[in-house]
């Protein structure tokens, strides 16, 4: 794999993606991306209507997210992007040369409980039984696998010092 130029930081909803996604982007002063803000409006409804999103839903917006990175890396830019990818297939989508993967692993019963403390987001806390789901764990070969026992700024300190990524 070439230099890591783009990091993509998954897990299931209520799993500090977005945290750990910007925290990295902030310390290499990269540019960081939420998948969150690609979603078009009907996958929003749907979710926010506690119905879960099908592959046939998801496809569009992973492919604007991998063309997202792509044009990062043409440009010469470093970025971090908070994205689910529960499934491997939806990694292959947005996989590329130099993007390294962070999975943040964590039980049930935690995340439950930082999403009944989430205001505002419209993924319900009931819809975390669909994410594990759905949730295909990547393997030690294909991501870096990072406990959610650890605070922000340990996890995000690991994910750079292990991946040895650089401004």
């Amino acid at each position: 794999m070439s230099e890591i130029k783009a990091v993509l930081v998954m897990g299931v909803s209520g799993s500090g993606k977005s945290t750990i996604a910007e925290g990295i982007a902030k310390q290499l002063a990269w540019q960081y991306y939420d998948a969150d803000d690609y979603h078009p409006q009907e996958n929003i409804d749907k979710m926010a209507a506690g119905k879960p999103l099908n592959d046939a839903d998801r496809l569009p917006w992973l492919e604007a997210l991998h063309q997202l990175i792509k044009e990062n890396l043409e440009q010469g830019k470093c970025c971090t992007l908070a994205c689910s990818a529960l499934k491997e297939s939806y990694r292959d989508i947005l996989k590329q040369d130099g993007l390294a993967i962070v999975y943040l692993q964590g039980d049930f019963d935690t995340i439950w409980q930082r999403m009944e403390a989430r205001k505002g987001h419209y993924m319900k806390a009931e819809m975390l039984h669909s994410q594990f789901d759905t949730l295909e764990e990547p393997t030690e070969d294909t991501a870096l696998t990072l406990s959610l026992k650890n605070t922000p700024e340990v996890i995000v300190e690991s994910a750079i010092d292990t991946l040895r990524l650089k401004v």
